[in-house]
């Protein structure tokens, strides 16, 4: 359970942005089933705003506001979209286009709750996606949102046919395991089993781009996670095998 606040990547009297571990929760489920984020910067602050939250298996960057004032500034820019959004992601398979625009409209799925599915009844939903590194069996892709609906990306991803990698909803919810990438893959003799190298939706929110209150430029980024890092090692060592 992580019970300390993760690391902060700017921090001034009217918000802060941190880098949330995957994982966690953004802000308390229904059932207060574990410590959220949003509970640990109480804690420390006293109050806090929500301003957008990320699913809790996606790593990155997330800000909250430390007042009212802010966070209705804050709520706007994002409802407005002029806040920039870029996530990056590892999906399956290598794209043919290495870079585009997705646009297909996203609604919830009519029989299972929770889900969302790209339907033309839907809602106006933009992704542009740019291929960084195309590593064969995965790719690493760097997403910009134009909306906001929920895992948009997920969805967005899985429309082109190249889902994210773990993904139980929109892919085959499979674990990245070494041996499926390295040819000789032996098992260490300390290990009773394999350890998956990925067990979570590769998904990161990487980068903010916004305006504060007093028209102050920001571009904060959150650098990959440990995880995701040594998945790519690993897939850039033996992707010829």
């Amino acid at each position: 359970m992580i019970k300390t606040i993760p690391e902060v990547i700017f921090e001034n009297e009217h918000f802060v942005a941190l880098n949330k571990p995957a994982g966690m929760l953004s802000i308390p489920d229904r059932t207060q089933s574990e410590p959220s984020l949003k509970d640990l910067l109480i804690q420390k602050y006293g109050s806090i705003f929500t301003i957008h939250r990320l699913d809790k298996e996606t790593s990155g960057i997330i800000l909250f506001a430390k007042d009212e004032e802010t966070h209705k500034y804050f709520s706007k820019q994002f409802e407005e979209r002029s806040v920039e959004k870029f996530y990056v992601g590892l999906v399956h398979g290598s794209l043919p286009d290495k870079s585009g625009t997705i646009d297909a409209p996203i609604m919830e799925h009519p029989i299972f709750k929770g889900q969302m599915v790209v339907n033309k009844n839907g809602k106006p939903s933009v992704t542009d996606y740019t291929v960084m590194e195309d590593l064969s069996k995965y790719s690493l892709v760097k997403f910009q949102l134009h909306t906001g609906r929920t895992h948009q990306i997920r969805v967005h991803a899985k429309n082109i046919g190249h889902p994210l990698v773990c993904d139980p909803l929109y892919g085959d919810g499979k674990p990245v395991m070494l041996s499926a990438i390295k040819k000789k893959f032996k098992l260490s003799k300390h290990d009773d089993e394999e350890r998956p190298l990925l067990n979570r939706v590769g998904l990161h929110s990487y980068q903010l781009k916004f305006n504060d209150t007093e028209g102050n430029a920001f571009d904060l980024i959150a650098e990959l996670p440990k995880d995701i890092r040594a998945l790519l090692q690993q897939l850039k060592k033996n992707q010829y095998n």
